[in-house]
């Protein structure tokens, strides 16, 4: 008896439990496409990329403070983002992501972008007050952030004159510092050493070449910069220039001595 009541009591309960589920709504799942908000606020995030010109300011700070301990200096040519700004010590600060996991505050002005108009003249007026390695790498800093900019063959030409002068400094450098009887026994060809002379793998890590006259035993500016201007600025006041220098370099690597 008390087994055949059991059974009906565990009948009734799945029966009970049955109907309840098919009583329950149903809830769909649907995919919604993204809002054209959405988007336009991805590229927004997106243009907010900026890249460090001037490590003397550019550290990075817990609070939006001058007095405010660092997290870390970051060197230029850092990149980036621009979450949001904030008045402090008489100065911007911008609240930044600083990948691979570092977030804090930086002065405004140790940074440079597309975000913000004017940047690039700037950063060019930056690279004109600059000197040695530095003024270079922020060169190369604005041929990489600002593709588009009136100002790109002014310095285009500027960072060919540049190189072409350290061209002959390291020439100068390799020269002494080369010995020609270890050359010698080694076997391998002269403008091997040149183009492999330590001074130059810090221009090659920002892409910047060098050719070698093995009868001058000097070494040269590829001329890449010139050859730019004349190839998509050829209306600039600077292409002109930029091709006399292309001449004067093919003159350079054809003197005997």
């Amino acid at each position: 008896m008390k087994r055949s009541l059991f059974f009906i009591f565990l009948f009734t309960f799945v029966v009970f439990i049955t109907n309840a589920e098919a009583q329950k709504p149903r809830i769909l799942t649907k995919t919604f496409k993204k809002p054209a908000t959405a988007i336009a606020q991805q590229t927004r995030e997106t243009s907010n990329t900026a890249i460090v010109i001037d490590e003397r300011l550019g550290v990075l700070r817990f609070e939006p403070s001058l007095f405010s301990k660092s997290v870390l200096r970051m060197q230029n040519g850092r990149k980036i983002s621009i979450l949001s700004s904030k008045e402090a010590d008489g100065v911007t600060f911008y609240r930044v992501t600083a990948p691979p996991n570092n977030f804090g505050w930086v002065q405004a002005e140790a940074v440079a972008g597309r975000f913000r108009r004017g940047d690039d003249a700037r950063l060019a007026k930056l690279i004109q007050a600059s000197e040695g390695f530095e003024q270079i790498e922020r060169a190369q800093i604005f041929f990489e952030t600002f593709a588009d900019s009136p100002l790109r063959p002014a310095i285009l030409l500027l960072l060919g004159d540049l190189m072409e002068e350290t061209a002959l400094k390291i020439s100068t450098d390799a020269t002494r510092r080369l010995d020609r009887r270890e050359m010698a026994a080694s076997g391998a060809p002269l403008h091997s050493f040149y183009l492999n002379f330590v001074a130059l793998d810090r221009y090659r890590k920002i892409n910047i070449n060098f050719l070698f006259n093995s009868n001058t035993r000097l070494l040269h500016y590829d001329g890449a910069s010139w050859r730019e201007i004349t190839r998509k600025f050829p209306n600039s006041s600077e292409a002109p220039e930029a091709q006399k220098r292309l001449v004067s370099l093919k003159e350079k690597m054809e003197r005997m001595k």
